[in-house]
């Protein structure tokens, strides 16, 4: 170990850049009303409504395409269709 008189030079740099203690982050005395919440402008508030649309609507897009990859896979399995080969002109 380093002991130079008690002195830790990490414990001496952690205190340098420790941040104060935040008023909003102290405990309030009992009794005293909490402050007020500062007003905050609805500037997002069409981006929050799409994204709530979005976030709505995920599962139908999901069960749309596993429909469309179920649906898909049927079609390429089935070679007797009659779709694959509608341009050959084997006829």
């Amino acid at each position: 170990m380093n002991d130079k008189g008690g002195e830790d030079p990490t414990a001496d740099f952690l205190a340098e850049v420790r941040p104060e203690e935040t008023p909003w982050r102290t405990e309030r005395p009992p009794g005293e009303e909490a402050p007020e919440r500062a007003e905050r402008p609805e500037k997002w508030g069409r981006a929050k409504a799409a994204g709530r649309a979005a976030a709505q609507a995920a599962p139908y897009v999901q069960a749309a395409a596993l429909a469309t990859w179920i649906v898909s896979g049927t079609l390429d399995d089935s070679g007797d269709s009659g779709f694959g080969d509608l341009g050959s002109g084997d006829a």
